[in-house]
């Protein structure tokens, strides 16, 4: 299935010019977006993206987008998705940018553009990852938020791919564990799995919450690390089999990993009854 896109309110075809050629988004990557799952043709999780969605663009001094805005355009892409193709599992993106502006830093007051885009898309069950030779700076101005100001990580994936991965592990400026490029990370230790905290400088992510949240009320051992207790070398680990690792997004779910840094390893036992417990309540629970 090609891509559907909603921008603005009207339908466009992919090859069709869709933006300002001088919107900020384009020129300096202002802009905030989400990126949702889509299970029989539904958005998984939309109201905690919509919610996120409208922390990031706050924390990056933009108006929260009109919400009744967005969703239309999730509707408009769905239903077009669905007629063409019938119900499929896939991914949406949602895009709000600071609108048409000036060719520098400064934006225009009230401008703002949104996009959303649908595509049929499958999950790989298990992430080859790499660590990153560079850092996440959780004193960033953008830390936590989700913005379109994605070069960093562009640039840390290709440097995965490159050596054979598909996702890179950073380390945060002190040292922790912090995050993929576009995944939260969890390490299975002593029979636990634990995620660095959002002071890391980590994204707030979805499937994060959601496997937290889930996990406590199945009565798996999830939870947050405490000061100190990931630093990056805990993937030393990893590749010595003494910890697993797991990745989740909204792209990815629960998605253990199964080779780090060119060493194959293991899924832990808890690793893979997180990753059961999130496949089954996803489906069931749409809107948690």
């Amino acid at each position: 299935m090609s891509l559907v896109i909603w921008a603005d309110g009207r339908l466009v075809g992919q090859e069709e010019a869709a933006l300002s050629a001088v919107d900020h988004g384009v020129t300096v990557g202002d802009g905030v977006f989400e990126t949702c799952t889509v299970f029989d043709g539904q958005v998984f999780a939309l109201t905690r993206h919509l919610q996120r969605l409208a922390r990031s663009a706050t924390g990056l001094g933009l108006a929260a987008p009109d919400e009744q805005k967005v969703r239309d355009g999730v509707a408009a892409v769905l239903d077009e998705a669905v007629r063409a193709r019938g119900p499929f599992d896939g991914r949406l993106r949602i895009t709000v940018t600071a609108g048409v502006g000036p060719l520098g830093s400064g934006r225009v007051p009230g401008a703002q553009t949104v996009v959303v885009a649908v595509q049929e898309s499958a999950m790989a069950p298990t992430s080859r990852s790499v660590r990153s030779p560079w850092p996440r700076n959780e004193r960033s101005a953008v830390a936590g938020l989700k913005t379109t100001s994605y070069a960093e990580n562009v640039v840390a994936l290709a440097d995965a791919v490159a050596k054979g991965g598909d996702e890179a592990i950073l380390a945060n400026t002190v040292g922790d564990l912090c995050e993929g490029t576009g995944s939260n990370v969890f390490v299975e230790r002593g029979g636990e799995l634990v995620t660095p905290t959002l002071a890391s400088g980590c994204l707030a992510g979805i499937t994060r919450a959601l496997l937290l949240e889930w996990g406590a009320e199945a009565g798996l051992p999830v939870r947050e690390a405490t000061d100190g207790e990931l630093p990056f070398s805990v993937l030393d680990e990893v590749t010595r089999g003494e910890a697993q690792l797991v990745l989740t997004s909204s792209g990815r779910n629960v998605q253990p990993v199964t080779w780090l840094d060119g060493a194959d390893v293991a899924v832990g036992d808890v690793s893979a009854a997180a990753r059961e417990l999130f496949e089954k309540l996803c489906r069931e629970r749409l809107d948690p």
